[in-house]
């Protein structure tokens, strides 16, 4: 399994590294310096400019700007914004990043639990009436214009029913009366590591309940773990982060609609692909065989039918990654949430060269790291790769 591991970790590195040479032969095939196209801005001197040539390994020959170009990168060195001059592209990506992450980790997880279990249930129950409803919703949030269904979710839940924020990231005037060392990134960082403990949390529960052998007991073991797990981070946040605890649920509040609108676009293509994949598993033999040595109907659609069909819905998931990441510019657009798919337009229509190349660069890295889990899940799913 470690062998595995190890070689799908080095391909995605010289994946990431043909990328990033890609990205620096096609500036090089730019007509002009890019170090010239901010000649009439005054806050950028002569000497700033050269500075920048520097940075952006200008100079030389393209052999040394190209060597130049990969140890700034791989050093963390991406250069100054020219947008946001003279702030780091490094402190900028670091301050959005956790905002995006938020963003699909919430939206991916809710999509992908909804649509699952949804298309299960309807390849299981095939023939029921709520079947052609369900199957219709679905179609719908497939094929529906993106943007025009996030404006419609602010018209509907924001503008017309005020049960949330129309847009950005937190209430200004709730705010401006923040007390001294209560900021937004801090708040939302540690709102970002509550949700990933409550994850891995829930997760290890879950297995440790699984393995408990008797099945009343692995229920009784997991809900309690729940209840403590959850329980404990509550009176934390009650008692150690009280003062913030206000504010987070502000953040939290502005949270909710994006992530809903990105989770029910995700929704309709998973429970469609989940469905006619369990269709197509409950016909094997396995599942014939099963039934006729009488194992129940609840283990046989759980840990027969579903996990078998949880292969190609996890390579839709993989596949679907860069979609995801074209929706997320979107939704933080429409929904003015200040991440890292809002940063990449903003510094693309203000030609911000080293403020694009790192956000893209950093997709591409979430990118390669959602593909390398997605691996491993496959692993335990199909214990044939392992092999």
């Amino acid at each position: 399994m470690l062998k595995y591991i190890g070689r799908r970790t080095l391909q995605n590195v010289l994946i990431f590294i043909v990328f990033l040479s890609a990205t620096f032969f096609l500036l090089q095939a730019q007509p002009g310096d890019i170090s010239q196209q901010f000649l009439a801005n005054p806050k950028i001197t002569p000497e700033v400019r050269e500075q920048f040539r520097e940075q952006l390994g200008l100079g030389g020959t393209v052999g040394e700007q190209y060597l130049t170009y990969m140890g700034n990168f791989f050093t963390g060195n991406l250069g100054i914004s020219f947008s946001e001059y003279p702030r780091e592209v490094s402190d900028i990506l670091a301050e959005r990043l956790p905002r995006t992450l938020a963003l699909f980790l919430f939206a991916t997880l809710l999509s992908f639990g909804l649509g699952f279990q949804s298309g299960k249930f309807l390849a299981w129950r095939r023939g029921s009436k709520t079947e052609p409803v369900v199957t219709t919703v679905g179609v719908f949030f497939q094929t529906v214009f993106y943007p025009w269904f996030a404006l419609m979710m602010i018209w509907a839940f924001a503008f017309g029913l005020g049960w949330f924020p129309i847009g950005k990231f937190l209430t200004v005037e709730k705010w401006l009366d923040a007390p001294p060392g209560v900021e937004a990134n801090g708040v939302f960082n540690r709102m970002l590591i509550t949700a990933l403990i409550v994850l891995v949390g829930v997760a290890a529960v879950e297995v440790v309940g699984r393995r408990a052998g008797d099945r009343r007991r692995g229920k009784r073991i997991t809900w309690a773990g729940r209840i403590l797990l959850v329980g404990g981070l509550w009176i934390w946040w009650a008692t150690v982060w009280s003062e913030q605890a206000p504010y987070a649920l502000d953040i939290a509040w502005h949270l909710v609609l994006p992530t809903v609108t990105l989770a029910l676009i995700g929704f309709g293509a998973t429970m469609l692909l989940t469905r006619a994949s369990m269709l197509e598993t409950l016909k094997e033999d396995f599942i014939l065989t099963a039934r006729a040595k009488g194992v129940p109907d609840k283990v046989i659609r759980d840990k027969h039918a579903a996990r078998n069909a949880l292969l190609p819905v996890t390579t839709s998931l993989v596949l679907s990654l860069a979609f995801l990441i074209g929706g997320g510019v979107v939704t933080e657009t429409v929904f003015s949430w200040p991440g890292m798919g809002a940063t990449l337009l903003s510094a693309a229509l203000q030609e911000d060269i080293p403020l694009t190349i790192g956000a893209f660069a950093f997709i591409a890295v979430l990118a390669l790291i959602a593909h390398l889990i997605i691996d491993i899940v496959y692993m335990y799913l199909d214990p044939r790769i392992r092999v």
